[in-house]
């Protein structure tokens, strides 16, 4: 018999969860099952999170700096507005309804602007003011947090400058909080990550100039299992311990006699699954001949 000749095999959420009471000895009755199993599924990505590197989640941002400002959101945050012309960068604008203020980073096109995290929160239709231009302007739409707080955590990154890349160092909070005068201007070379909820890296020195760019890479969320008939953001090399996980899951809720070979079998496929999900380069071991002529 001939082979198929398709390679497209993808489960939705409908499937993965009918595999998952199966595997737990049930059968998907009611309409609750299938809320209780999206829920655990959702719970189970963040497990994943929790668990370390899921590589095809990695994003790439390109940040243009803005002088002065040292404090970005992880991601792009950005404010809809009728006209944003006047405007300069690095200006701290001020809802005139809802007194939020944030920092301008970038002016995209004449009708958007991007953002630092806002203190509080801009209402649509509310008029905003510009503290060095006076420059006025009118919201179309609430500045949304969402690709923001989709962020994990950063993997690394460096500044661009007249096309030269530059490895910008990852410090602790406590690095950050020791160092003495934060407000010194120049490249940045050191970033610290705090991972609030909408989460915020801080750059040291405080930039220099309103074109250079910090690239990082940063980790992001899988996308919700919000619907059923959904599909999952994940590589085929996972639907394994996908299923796995999520029969664990729902074992704890309704079927405990069948825990612990579900949680044995969930433990192994993801162990298996993430020493696939790596990075493989090779490695070149070299001799320093300085410590041989020491031994000599």
């Amino acid at each position: 018999m001939a082979v198929s000749g398709s390679k497209d095999f993808e489960l939705n959420v409908a499937e993965y969860i009918e595999e998952a009471f199966e595997r737990c000895g049930l059968e998907l009755r009611t309409g609750y099952d299938a809320k209780t199993a999206r829920r655990s599924l959702n719970l189970l990505f963040a497990d994943w999170a929790n668990r370390g590197l899921n590589r095809w989640t990695i994003s790439q941002v390109t940040q243009t700096v803005a002088e002065e400002i040292s404090e970005y959101p992880v991601g792009t945050i950005t404010l809809s507005v009728s006209d944003s012309g006047s405007f300069t960068i690095a200006e701290t604008i001020t809802g005139g309804t809802s007194a939020a203020t944030a920092s301008l980073i970038t002016k995209p096109d004449s009708t958007s602007m991007t953002i630092t995290v806002p203190s509080g929160t801009f209402t649509s239709g509310e008029t905003i003011t510009g503290s060095s231009s006076s420059a006025t302007t009118t919201t179309t739409s609430t500045a949304s947090l969402e690709d923001t707080q989709s962020t994990i955590d950063i993997l690394s990154g460096v500044i661009r400058r007249d096309s030269s890349d530059i490895a910008i160092t990852r410090i602790s909070r406590d690095d950050y909080l020791n160092i003495a005068t934060k407000s010194t201007k120049g490249r940045p070379t050191q970033f610290y990550v705090d991972r609030l909820i909408t989460p915020v890296v801080k750059v040291w020195p405080t930039p220099e100039n309103s074109t250079d760019q910090f690239i990082y890479d940063r980790l992001v969320r899988i996308d919700d299992a919000d619907a059923s008939v959904n599909t999952v953001e994940i590589p085929f090399r996972f639907y394994p311990c996908l299923a796995a996980g999520l029969a664990y899951y729902i074992a704890l809720k309704k079927a405990p006699e069948r825990i612990q070979i579900l949680k044995a079998l969930y433990e192994e496929e993801f162990l298996r699954a993430a020493e696939e999900d790596r990075d493989k380069a090779d490695l070149t071991l070299v001799p320093t001949y300085n410590s041989l002529s020491a031994i000599s």
